[in-house]
């Protein structure tokens, strides 16, 4: 899977990227045809220090998106894994169906 991640207005930290790496490689036992993901991190309201995770996933025939607001980073990213797990499974039964 290629992994791209952006932070805008900061540099990420090296622990920040290798959390996001373990999080996104958690996904491929839900869907293991996982072409790409792009991570974008970014500060909503810098006076708030609300931070934004917005991962987009390419799958074969579809594009799974996921944005997660919260005061850390690893809990804005971990949300959006989970929502994103569940966008997998859904995308995995409405694939057996057809």
């Amino acid at each position: 899977m290629n992994i791209q991640i952006t932070s805008r207005k900061f540099k990420a930290s090296e622990t920040l990227k290798s959390f996001i790496k373990e999080e996104l490689k958690g996904l491929e036992k839900y869907n293991d045809s996982i072409q790409g993901a792009e991570v974008i991190l970014s500060y909503i309201h810098p006076k708030d220090s609300i931070k934004q995770a917005e991962i987009i996933l390419n799958v074969p025939s579809k594009v799974l998106k996921a944005t997660e607001e919260s005061d850390d980073f690893k809990k804005s990213v971990s949300a959006a894994i989970d929502k994103l797990k569940r966008q997998l499974k859904k995308y995995k039964t409405q694939k057996i169906k057809h």
